[in-house]
């Protein structure tokens, strides 16, 4: 797919309703996962990924208490870099942000500035058509993920409602739903897997059809994960959610990462050389990056601690 494709699809989902997506933590956040699981599973990775950036946006705004502008596509620019946007002495932007993904394809992204010694999201146009304050430079070296149009932004006093501030200084990282959001790209990555498996033809060799039923199984285990994580979520009333968001994401990681595994040690090159499961190994494979290894172990260990 191309950008101009994957916007044209994110058009059409937002459309259908199907990316109203009941908001995480208000009782059907197991629906909600599985909703992205079943998108990511089906669709094209590129256009999971950006469609999961979009409903994130929409629940961000959400937990608010504001709306998102009417069939826009939104997304999410919120990677801390060197020369990080911040807002100038006439409240305009300037500056960078890193890893942006859908320029050129969202309409809208909440974007986190530096503003004084805190930080403030904000819903910004970053709609290109005027171009003049808004530059892109894509280091993007692999054909993984290329649809979602990745790479650094730069603001030159861009004021594209630069007014709109998303919650108080400081609120984006420190609100419950911050852990929520955290899932979503999860939920995705095991989505993006299960669509691999989707595509395993073992045929009667009794090694692939072995290996095959591993892979059946790993699906099977995502799901239940999914699921499981949404309950908690609705049910946390002890401050629980920072842990269960990071244990299911090492999960997720570690599940998708041996189905990828698998499939590779069964199928060999054969069937990873056809286009779409080319695409989806490979999509699949970068996406799952997105997981904080180590960093993320640290850090639920700590929350245990506290609990």
């Amino acid at each position: 797919m191309t950008p101009a494709d994957v916007r044209g699809r994110l058009v059409d989902l937002i459309g259908s309703g199907r990316l109203d997506l009941a908001d995480p933590g208000a009782g059907r956040t197991g629906e909600r996962w599985m909703a992205l699981f079943a998108l990511a599973r089906t669709e094209d990775v590129s256009v999971a990924r950006l469609a999961e950036a979009h409903v994130d946006a929409v629940a961000i705004l959400h937990e608010a208490g504001l709306e998102p502008y009417p069939d826009a596509i939104y997304g999410v620019w919120a990677s801390v870099g060197p020369h990080d946007a911040a807002f100038t002495a006439n409240r305009s932007i300037s500056g960078s942000k890193r890893f942006c993904s859908g320029l050129g394809i969202v309409d809208r992204a909440l974007i986190d500035v530096i503003d004084g010694d805190r930080r403030t999201l904000m819903d910004v146009d970053v709609d290109t058509g005027g171009g003049a304050t808004i530059a892109f430079t894509s280091g993007w070296g692999t054909a993984a993920l290329a649809a979602t149009s990745t790479g650094d932004v730069t603001f030159d006093d861009h004021r594209g409602d630069a007014d709109r501030a998303v919650g108080p200084p400081g609120w984006y990282l420190d609100r419950i739903g911050f852990w929520h959001g955290a899932v979503g790209p999860a939920a995705c990555w095991a989505g993006g897997a299960a669509g691999l498996v989707d595509l395993a033809v073992p045929g009667d060799d009794p090694h692939r059809l072995a290996r095959h039923g591993a892979l059946l199984a790993e699906r099977a285990l995502l799901e239940a994960v999914l699921v499981r994580s949404g309950e908690r979520m609705d049910g946390d009333a002890g401050g629980s959610t920072a842990a269960d968001a990071l244990a299911t994401r090492y999960l997720v990681h570690e599940s998708c990462s041996r189905i990828l595994d698998q499939f590779a040690r069964a199928f060999g090159p054969r069937q990873l050389i056809e286009p779409c499961c080319a695409q989806r190994y490979a999509d699949t494979q970068m996406y799952i990056r997105q997981f904080h290894a180590d960093h993320d172990l640290v850090a639920l260990a700590r929350s245990d601690a506290r609990r």
